[in-house]
């Protein structure tokens, strides 16, 4: 018998930035379970909304057989959670939410891919970095169109208008599915204060040259400020391998159960 296991290795980091006297950003990273929420609504509630998105997410993680219905029906409880806030009359409390969970999808390590909003996850393998998930923004539908090229998105002047999030008015579907495991490759999930200021290409030099996760996500945020850093930010880096060691900061877990597939 041979076993089906993946040993992940992740670090986080979440700062106010420059130009915000509060964080509203959230983040789970533990065992398996990994989630930024990038909360709104002002302050406290804003704060509380993406705390309370990623507290009853990180519930997916108790055991490793999550499935795309048991991620919809905790999205759905967070977002009647998040809709009970108390907040200031006529102001609403809300979150965005991306990450994954690593799940045992038929005998094989998997990740369960999770998103609602503008927040993001990207993998990083092969020297190069994809982004996943797809925005839930206005400006990303005029992109879809051909309205607006992704150079204008960065700039565009309604880029935070958000089409989806945890707490508003209608109860939003979450994009879910299945992303295969692979050894050696990066997940990188994040609030937009990072997408936003810092590129594509300036991620993926970063993720390229640090490999310790912690200290590539202290980094990626260092960067976010340096480029102004104009809102919360926050970064999660999980690294998959078989044998990633237990130095430095951040976190370790092997993830995996018995295979019934016969070694040769």
């Amino acid at each position: 018998m041979r076993y089906a296991t993946s040993t992940l290795r992740w670090g986080a980091t979440t700062h106010a930035g420059r130009r915000r006297s509060a964080n509203e950003d959230s983040f789970h990273a533990a065992r398996g379970v990994y989630f930024v929420a990038d909360g709104m609504g002002g302050h406290e509630a804003g704060a509380r909304a993406s705390a309370t998105a990623v507290a009853i997410l990180c519930g997916l993680g108790e055991s490793n057989n999550a499935t795309v219905d048991d991620v919809r029906e905790a999205v759905s409880d967070a977002h009647g959670a998040i809709s009970r806030i108390a907040t200031q009359p006529g102001r609403g409390a809300g979150t965005t939410l991306s990450g994954v969970v690593a799940v045992d999808h038929g005998g094989v390590p998997t990740w369960l891919v999770t998103n609602v909003g503008d927040s993001r996850t990207y993998r990083f393998m092969d020297e190069e970095l994809q982004q996943v998930t797809v925005d839930h923004s206005l400006v990303q539908e005029l992109v879809a169109a051909g309205e607006v090229t992704p150079q204008e998105a960065r700039t565009y002047a309604r880029r935070h208008v958000i089409t989806r999030a945890l707490g508003g008015l209608v109860e939003p579907q979450p994009d879910c599915w299945y992303m295969p495991m692979v050894p050696g490759e990066r997940i990188l999930i994040c609030s937009d204060g990072l997408s936003d200021d810092v590129s594509a290409g300036e991620i993926a030099a970063v993720l390229r040259a640090q490999p310790h996760p912690q200290l590539a996500a202290d980094q990626l945020v260092n960067c976010a400020l340096l480029s102004g850093g104009r809102d919360n930010i926050t970064v999660v880096v999980v690294d998959v391998g078989a044998d990633l060691g237990t130095e430095g900061a951040g976190g370790v877990h092997t993830f995996g159960r018995q295979s019934s597939v016969l070694s040769t």
